[in-house]
This record gives structure tokens, sequence and C-alpha cells, in this order.
């Protein structure tokens, strides 16, 4: 069996994927590494508590085949940009890399349906070079989903957040053909995608939107 690595087990899509993980049969040990700790208790579960700064620390105590990473801020909760790029970019940049030190070969990241390094939009240009970094690293079976619309129960949701969830499933049908990728998608499908991806086991880069990552999810 193989051992799950875990960064951010305490957000919208981390909280989903957890608890898949460890009632999955392909996994024996899953640990987090959160800047909380949760309180979740379970047989398979080991909880590392810290972050960015603390992983050279925590490095020893970390084993993993697959390392699955879900870590993100919004600006409005980070209005800086460039401790928003260090949230979003540096650290699931240097998770990964951590991971692959220790044995991971699987990288399963969260990041955004038109992630590009080369726009304008800061927004999609950090999580198009979280990507591109992710991928450079070269290893061996590299997963990126890209969600749009995340669909589903947040503890924490602002107006125009509230509304955008809302309106998204009545006008999903507008995205046909190329433009499908827009379509929202339940937070817990994106980790049930996740999961699936990783029990497939296909090799090198592979870039899941919205098609796949509901057919991945429905299986």
């Amino acid at each position: 069996m193989k051992k799950a690595l875990v960064f951010g087990a305490t957000g919208f899509i981390g909280s989903q994927l957890l608890p898949m993980l460890l009632a999955s049969a392909d996994y024996d040990r899953v640990t987090i590494v959160v800047r909380r700790d949760p309180g979740v208790t379970h047989a398979k579960l080991v909880t590392l508590v810290g972050d960015i700064d603390a992983l050279p620390a925590l490095a020893d105590r970390i084993d993993a085949d697959d390392v699955f990473i879900a870590l993100g801020t919004t600006k409005a909760k980070v209005p800086d940009e460039a401790a928003y790029y260090r949230i979003d970019h540096d650290y699931p940049v240097r998770a990964a890399a951590v991971a692959q030190a220790r044995g991971a070969t699987g990288v399963f990241l969260v990041s955004a349906v038109g992630a590009n390094a080369g726009s304008s939009l800061f927004y999609i240009r950090t999580k198009g070079a979280t990507e591109r970094d992710v991928i450079a690293l070269g290893i061996a079976r590299t997963h990126i989903f890209r969600p749009s619309q995340l669909l589903g129960h947040r503890e924490e949701r602002r107006p125009l957040e509230r509304l955008s969830i809302a309106v998204w499933p009545a006008i999903d049908w507008l995205f046909v053909g190329g433009a499908r990728k827009y379509r929202g998608i339940a937070g817990v499908d994106v980790a049930r995608a996740m999961v699936r991806a990783a029990s497939d086991g296909a090799i090198g880069v592979n870039i899941h939107e919205w098609a796949d990552m509901k057919a991945l999810a429905s299986r």
C-alpha cells in the first residue's frame, strides 16, 4: 500500500479529500501538514503542524508516494500580491519539491481554469506559474486539476460569491464545446477526481478540466 501526503487538508477541497484518502484501501498512511490541528483522529492519520517556513524542519517526518496539494487563498483575505504569491505559488511548489525528495512519485495539484503563466491577470498568471514550476520538478505522475466555479457549501462565503454559486448552475448550459471547461463543479467532485486519478496511476503530465474531472468523479 501507498502513503499519501496532503497540503490544504482543512480547506474547501482538502477537507473533502481527506476522508476519501483515509477510507481508501490504496493508502495505509495519510499525513497532513496543517497550520492548526483540525482535531481529526484516525488510525491511518499523521498530523504535522507547520507552514511553508516549517517545511525544512518537518521534512524528516514526511514519507510519501502521492502528494495532494489543495492550497490557496483569496485576494479578499490576502490583498498584498507578494503575500498572495507566496501562498498560492511558493508554498505549493515547495510542498511538491519536499514530497518528491521524500519519495513521492505522484503529485495531484488543484489549480484553476485558464491557468497561464503569461497572462496579464495576476490570479491566472500565478496559477500558471505554479503549474509550470511543479511540472518542472519532473515528478513521474503529475496531475493538475483546473476547476472553474467551485460549488458546494462553505462555512465562509462572501455575498458576491454566494450569488455566483446560486446562479452558476442555471447558466452552465451556456458553456458548450471548448467552453465546457468553465462549467461549475462541486468541490467533492474535484476531490473524488484526485483520488481516482491517483488510483489510475497514469504517468506524465495530465491536465484535468471539467469534463475529465466529472468523468473521473463519476466512476
